[in-house]
């Protein structure tokens, strides 16, 4: 018979083919079968046992006259709903008694009193509703009881007096609400516990401590959030430990360092988000981690699991949204062999992972969306030994022209040395609810080359970078923006941008707040803040979290200018110039935002007729003006020339003039405007150019 832990039950499975069974040549109940079959002690000692099959009978009661040599008495899915002491305790060498799936809704209807013979029962799937005090007299050498798939909804302190030779107890899958160490005290030989599918949301300290010779426990199916510092005190000897599909936020460290000589942990299939700096540290004898089925991670940290001498295997596997794994994510993992990443969200994983694993030999990263860039060469390095399991199912998701192609198909040189940041779809939500006074934490990550680094822009536009932000907001190094005790002023588009020299992602996240978000002003709104002959000045004011601005302007009727700009983010005004004197222009101003929306706001306005003698180039005293400076300028050139000496202009002389105009006092202070006299002419400019006049 071999034993295999699971995330919710211990299954043993006998090899039928090297242990035949064979006819126990006995006068056998009507419709019962009766062999000799090979049998396991609850201390996996082999014996060949008389067995008496009444499974599946519908029978009430239990068939009369059994052989006498009975060691097995298997009455499994039948309507018993009552036994009597008489109709068994003939038995003398039944070891074990399956009566699960049955009709037993009280203890007291088992009348299994003075059965000192007896190693093995299982009640399972019955409707036992409560265990009182002493439930089970005279089996003082029993030693596994299956009392899981009940109704229990309450046991006694004394409830299992008697039984200190226990070894294996299930009580999965009832309606418990407590756990009560005084059950505990009863059973001081006890060395598998599988207590999970009750709706137990807490353990207490020391609980568990009477179990100082549990090897394996079981709190799966719960409703478990927190595990206090101390609830696994006493447990000196588990080495299998399972917190599967609870609700546990955080990695329950601080408890975990109460059991040193843990083997197996399972915390697959709990919401969380992230796994943290020193999350696993110094479990010296782990030797297999699960944290599979994760609806919610995304990230595993810097030195998240740091320090486990005897670890083999890590699986990390289907977790939608793990999207990110620190280059220095595993430190001091030296027996590390086997590396389960397939199916996340992974676009890469960094070299220097993977060269701080000196014993990996095989690692899996199918089914994930791979960027066949520079991140990931280290794949068809010629320097890699590591066997890819599944390396058919192993493709480039990027860049488009390599996608669907078998990642070990593409040629080294072919992936690009220095690489974008990405920052993944399934890391960050694009809408996200919470109530005031909530804690929040947005999870943004990224992997390129260079390593790419991560701020946050808030709805107001300011900007959080690593242990650079204060009051309600806190930027982690990896990329989490944490906003404490939230208030609908946070309310709004959090932007979170990945930069390095090459260029940036941005993923945004709208965050509501009492179901509430900011609808700020009535859209953007485009206005003509001046008009002139020759130039429109218009001005806005930009929404939050704009991305770029493109404005667009044109004649109407057409023909006299159209023209188009592309404005940096932040901008408020543009003038447009080299317009006609008395003409109307239509302009459109469209900004996209973070979130992939666009506003757009259009405005009409109509220069003003050019006016004589104003200095423009309309006008006479314009025309001769800037005439006047030419004939200045060249008499100027002239003059140096001569100080320099005959021949060709000296290098550096003028050769070009260009006329700057008064514009709109509005945008004094540009480094042109300068030397404003009168609404006259602002300045003139010398330039090295070819002639253009």
């Amino acid at each position: 018979m071999s034993c295999l832990q699971t995330s919710s039950l211990l299954l043993c499975v006998v090899a039928a083919a090297a242990m035949p069974t064979v006819p126990w040549r006995v006068r056998c109940p009507p419709q019962c079968v009766c062999q000799i079959r090979p049998w396991y002690t609850p201390r996996s000692v082999y014996r060949e046992a008389a067995t008496v099959d009444c499974n599946d009978l519908f029978i009430s009661s239990v068939p009369r006259d059994l052989p006498e040599g009975t060691q097995t008495l298997l009455l499994q899915s039948n309507n018993i709903a009552r036994l009597e002491q008489s109709e068994l305790d003939y038995l003398r060498n039944l070891s074990e008694l399956d009566l699960s799936q049955n009709s037993f809704s009280h203890v007291r209807d088992l009348g299994l009193k003075d059965m000192p013979q007896l190693l093995s029962l299982h009640l399972e799937e019955n409707q036992l509703s409560e265990l009182p005090d002493g439930s089970f007299p005279g089996l003082g050498n029993l030693q596994e009881l299956y009392l899981n798939h009940n109704q229990l909804r309450s046991i006694a302190p004394r409830a299992f007096a008697g039984l200190g030779g226990l070894l294996r107890l299930h009580l999965n899958s009832n309606l418990l609400r407590t756990l009560d160490s005084r059950w505990f005290q009863m059973l001081p030989s006890l060395e598998i516990l599988m207590i999970g599918g009750n709706r137990v949301d807490a353990i207490l300290d020391m609980n568990f401590r009477p179990l100082s010779n549990l090897r394996s426990l079981v709190l799966a199916g719960m409703n478990l959030r927190e595990i206090s510092d101390y609830a696994l005190e006493g447990l000196r000897s588990l080495e299998s430990l399972s917190f599967y599909d609870n609700k546990l936020a955080d990695v329950p460290k601080r408890a975990l360092q109460q059991v040193p000589g843990l083997k197996f942990l399972d915390l697959n299939k709990n919401p969380l988000q992230r796994v943290k700096q020193s999350d696993f540290t110094n479990m010296l004898h782990l030797k297999e981690l699960g944290l599979n089925n994760m609806e919610e991670l995304v990230s595993i940290d810097q030195f998240a699991l740091i320090n486990l001498p005897e670890l083999t295997k890590l699986d990390v596997t289907n977790n939608p949204k793990l999207s990110f794994i620190h280059p220095n994510a595993f430190h001091h993992l030296p027996q590390l062999e086997t590396l389960m990443l397939n199916n996340n969200a992974l676009s890469a994983l960094h070299k220097q992972t993977v060269e701080s694993l000196p014993n990996l030999q095989e690692i899996s990263i199918h089914s994930n969306p791979i960027r066949c860039d520079c991140v990931i060469r280290w794949v068809n390095s010629t320097d890699t030994h590591i066997r890819l399991i599944e390396p058919q199912s192993t493709l480039c998701a990027e860049p488009p022209d390599l996608r669907r192609r078998h990642i070990r198909d593409v040629p080294f040189r072919e992936m690009t040395d220095q690489c974008l940041p990405l920052i993944s779809a399934q890391s960050l939500p694009s809408r996200l609810e919470v109530a005031h006074g909530d804690n929040v934490s947005l999870h943004c990550r990224a992997l390129a080359e260079p390593d790419p680094e991560i701020y946050w822009v808030t709805p107001s536009g300011a900007k959080l970078v690593p242990f650079g932000a204060g009051g309600r907001y806190r930027v982690h190094s990896e990329g989490t923006l944490e906003i404490r005790g939230v208030a609908p002023a946070q309310a709004g588009l959090y932007t979170c941008v990945a930069h390095n020299l090459l260029g940036a992602d941005t993923r945004s996240v709208r965050l509501l707040v009492n179901h509430s978000f900011p609808l700020g002003r009535a859209g953007l709104q485009l206005a003509v803040a001046d008009a002139q002959p020759f130039h429109v000045l218009l001005a806005w004011k930009p929404p939050l979290n704009a991305v770029s601005s493109n404005l667009t302007w044109s004649s109407s009727p057409p023909g006299a200018r159209a023209g188009s700009a592309r404005l940096p983010t932040g901008t408020r005004s543009y003038n447009i110039t080299r317009l006609r004197p008395g003409t109307a222009y239509r302009a459109c101003l469209r900004v996209a935002l973070a979130d992939s929306r666009a506003e757009v706001s259009c405005v009409s306005a109509r220069t003003r007729e050019a006016s004589p003698g104003r200095g423009l180039p309309g006008g006479r005293r314009g025309l001769l003006t800037a005439l006047a400076l030419c004939l200045l300028l060249l008499l100027v050139g002239a003059a140096l020339g001569t100080r320099r000496g005959a021949g060709e202009p000296p290098r550096g002389a003028p050769r070009a003039v260009r006329v700057l105009y008064p514009l709109h006092p509005a945008l004094g202070g540009q480094p042109w405007a300068r030397g404003q006299r009168g609404g006259h002419l602002l300045a003139v400019e010398v330039q090295e150019a070819p002639p253009d006049c």
